[in-house]
């Protein structure tokens, strides 16, 4: 795929995210597209996202459950980036005006300590690298139509990225064994979904190695301060104006995020 078609779909992207305007799949259109090609997509979006000052404070991790992997054809997850703009603090509201399709999902969240750099890393040095947990909400949306997406078509849309919000405890990872951490989601008050740890490629930290290898094909690592988020505990939540959302995890703690619109409109 030629570099002006990159060019043209990453701007399609964009432009879709601004206008809450949809567009049909790229991998409809261009069945030639690559994960490569939609890798590069992402990329540059991130760069023109940079551009105008916004800074990428760290990675998300996708396709992690094999549910999803199965549903997508797919063997291994992917990744996208988290942008300064997409951090809401707990306690404040998530503005749905700005998305266009969102969804919930509950996720541990990591905090690097030390830079790790693949390829070659495994969970136990991903483990050792980790400064701790964070219970996490993260508001994935789709600038495709109906979310009818394939792998190129996540890669390429940031894998779907658009709102983070973190509790506020870091947690140290000694005598925790993540893979048992349980989490317990509500909806306006009513129980909505459970998972643990082990949705996650059998161990969150995992999660973390692979994103390493994978960034070390671009010759990127995992900073120091980094958030990296290991991928939802379960299936994603359709959210609407005036929904409450409440991960309670089993050792991290809970998250809450609201979600209002200026438009006045409820559920």
């Amino acid at each position: 795929m030629s570099a002006d078609l990159h060019e043209t779909l990453a701007h399609e992207l964009r432009e879709a995210e601004a206008r809450r305007v949809a567009i049909a799949p790229l991998g409809e259109r261009f069945p030639e597209l690559t994960t490569a090609d939609a890798y590069r997509i992402q990329q540059l979006n991130v760069h023109h996202h940079k551009s105008e000052g916004v800074r990428v404070l760290g990675r998300k991790v996708g396709l992690t459950s094999r549910a999803m992997q199965e549903a997508l054809g797919v063997d291994e997850p992917d990744f996208g980036a988290l942008l300064s703009t997409m951090f809401v603090e707990e306690g404040e509201d998530v503005e749905l005006d700005a998305l266009l399709q969102p969804r919930v999902e509950a996720e541990i969240a990591f905090v690097m300590e030390r830079e790790l750099r693949g390829p070659g890393v495994t969970t136990a040095a991903a483990l050792t690298a980790i400064a701790g947990a964070l219970p996490a909400l993260e508001v994935i949306d789709s600038r495709i139509a109906d979310w009818r997406i394939a792998l190129v078509d996540t890669i390429a849309d940031n894998a779907s990225s658009a709102r983070v919000v973190l509790g506020g405890r870091l947690v140290p990872l000694v005598g925790l064994d993540l893979r048992l951490e349980g989490m317990a989601l509500s909806l306006n008050g009513a129980p909505a979904a459970t998972g643990a740890g082990a949705a996650v490629l059998g161990h969150p930290a995992r999660c973390v190695a692979w994103l390493a290898n994978k960034l070390a094909e671009f010759d990127v690592p995992l900073r120091v301060g980094d958030v990296v988020l290991a991928g939802a505990l379960h299936a994603a939540l359709p959210v609407g104006a005036g929904d409450v959302v409440r991960a309670e995890f089993a050792h991290l703690g809970a998250v809450t995020a609201r979600f209002t619109t200026n438009k006045g409109e409820q559920r």
